[in-house]
């Protein structure tokens, strides 16, 4: 309980700072003028099995789409079976498009930090494997910047008690999972993965980020 009030406390004081990139990056005050660009952008990141991070992303305010699948890996195309060999090299992730006016990058680095361990190498809980690492793909130089600078920062401030393993790599495809790996949760809470090891998650991240759930989500 203290590690993840630390982690949100050095997060939130992270996120308020001016950083110089470029003169681009930084957390914007409610003051701010909003942003005239409406494209939407991509993300996509790693943090143990995709059910999980799905779950999550698409309960945020902001985030237009969210789809389960794989990247970083030496074939295309793979399948789940090939994936969860480890053969591969994929990563089960997620890539999400969001509205920037909405919801910023640094605001998705910090639902991502907080909502798995990243310090676990190719695991999370008794998720074991390359495929359930730790992984930030970035789409731009100003997403590499970001996800290095709060990974160094939360390092030297000692955020976590063992060392951060996340990886930070360009992004160079995504592959779309199966069907019935979309919406997984939503379409399957009964099931004894989703009732144990999803729900309980999915609770913790609702009350930690309470002010950016998705309006119709809320309750």
């Amino acid at each position: 309980m203290k590690t993840a009030l630390k982690i949100s406390t050095l997060l939130i004081m992270l996120f308020i700072i001016v950083v110089a990139f470029d003169g681009r990056a930084y957390y914007p005050s409610k003051t701010e003028p909003m942003r005239i660009d409406l494209d939407l952008e991509m993300a996509t990141f790693g943090a143990g099995c995709f059910w999980c991070v799905e779950a999550i992303f698409e309960n945020l305010e902001g985030v237009e789409k969210v789809e389960s699948g794989y990247s970083g890996g030496g074939i295309k195309d793979p399948t789940y079976r090939e994936v969860t060999s480890g053969k591969t090299g994929h990563a089960e992730v997620i890539q999400l498009t969001y509205n920037p006016n909405v919801v910023t990058y640094q605001e998705l680095l910090e639902v991502f930090w907080q909502t798995h361990d990243p310090t676990t190498l190719n695991r999370q809980g008794a998720d074991v494997g390359t495929q359930y690492r730790s992984v930030i793909f970035y789409h731009n130089l100003e997403q590499k910047e970001l996800a290095e600078f709060y990974k160094n920062q939360l390092t030297e401030a000692g955020a976590f008690k063992d060392p951060i393993v996340t990886e930070i790599a360009p992004y160079e495809a995504f592959y779309v999972a199966e069907d019935y790996h979309q919406n997984y949760y939503s379409l399957n809470q009964s099931q004894p993965y989703c009732r144990v090891v999803i729900a309980p998650k999915l609770d913790k991240f609702k009350k930690a980020f309470a002010d950016k759930l998705r309006k119709e989500r809320v309750n």
